[in-house]
């Protein structure tokens, strides 16, 4: 491959790496499109569009809770941000109302499917996307997407993924959508982004996102793009079976007295439990389980606006292999033990 890789062009690699990406991903309005840029991590896309935001002055509205790197982005970018509870996504039949309550800054930053919850607009079908982008066109909001959670949308078998960006487009919504390899693939950090931006808007984030960086390693996007196809020829099963089993560990050997499993609207690569003895918060159980040597995240990280909440949920990440997932799962179990 790296020979291959140095013979050809590197427009053919994008190109073919593009097309696999997002036939896997069931979404045929984006590889039609030839606006795709790639970047080499989430986070550098992420900041192209936080540029974007600064450079126009623009304020956002960011899902809660969400990941807090996002947060960390836009902050240190210094742009303005204001919460919008993930739970007035909730429902599609409100979701219009709720947004025009709640949403009073430029634009509105979703993370669907979500990272710690799970929840994702996708559990409706259409319907629930199509209300955030009616919102947005009818009150002149930029959009922005993180979908990087989505091929785990697309490995449970009760979800799925519609062409979102046939939507987007044909709405005439300001959008950029931003996907990723890394949370699907661990290929020790070889991974590519993508951030794909309306057209009324594209000129100026590819000029920001030119400023940042050129390309990405012809060698890794050949790499990926056969991790693609392969993921393709097996229906996500590589991806899918490892998780699916060490979630229902994790549900059958922590969900009780102490944790209760939150079931999530798309499988993903984590899992989230909440705490029932009020007297027991997310940091202080993080502390007693780094001294069985089990790592957890608090919800503090999650709950960005508001900490506090987050003291009620851990995070546990799914994507291990099951035998060391089995290890951590039983010395988590007894620490549990000991509180109930």
């Amino acid at each position: 491959m790296w020979r291959e890789a140095e013979e050809g062009l590197q427009s053919f690699y994008e190109k073919r790496f593009i097309e696999a990406f997002f036939r896997l991903h069931g979404q045929p309005g984006a590889a039609d499109l030839n606006k795709t840029m790639l970047s080499y991590a989430a986070s550098i896309s992420t900041m192209v569009a936080a540029m974007f935001l600064k450079q126009r002055e623009m304020s956002v509205s960011l899902i809660e809770p969400c990941f807090d790197n996002l947060v960390d982005l836009l902050r240190n970018m210094q742009v303005e941000i204001k919460p919008i509870d993930e739970g007035e996504l909730h429902d599609p039949e409100t979701i219009y109302d709720n947004l025009v309550r709640t949403v009073h800054t430029d634009a509105l930053f979703l993370v669907d499917p979500n990272n710690p919850t799970g929840f994702s607009l996708l559990k409706d079908g259409r319907k629930g996307f199509e209300q955030v982008v009616r919102f947005c066109v009818d009150h002149g909001k930029l959009l922005l997407i993180d979908q990087c959670f989505a091929s785990f949308a697309l490995a449970d078998r009760n979800v799925g993924r519609f062409d979102i960006y046939q939507l987007l487009e044909s709405s005439g919504v300001t959008y950029m959508a931003i996907e990723d390899t890394g949370k699907t693939w661990p290929v020790q950090d070889a991974k590519c982004a993508m951030i794909t931006a309306s057209d009324d808007i594209h000129e100026a984030v590819y000029n920001l996102h030119t400023s940042v960086l050129l390309n990405v390693s012809p060698f890794v996007l050949n790499f990926l793009a056969h991790y693609v196809e392969d993921s393709i020829e097996d229906g996500f099963a590589s991806v899918r079976d490892v998780i699916t089993e060490n979630r229902a560990l994790a549900k059958s050997m922590l969900d009780g007295d102490v944790l209760e499993y939150i079931e999530p609207a798309v499988n993903v690569s984590v899992a989230w439990f909440r705490i029932k003895p009020e007297g027991l918060t997310a940091t202080r159980l993080q502390e007693r389980l780094l001294e069985n040597e089990v790592y957890v995240l608090p919800g503090t990280y999650f709950y960005w606006n508001e900490p506090i909440k987050g003291e009620r949920y851990i995070r546990l990440a799914l994507a291990r292999e099951p035998e060391m997932f089995d290890g951590a799962m039983r010395a988590l179990r007894e620490v549990l033990d000991r509180d109930e």
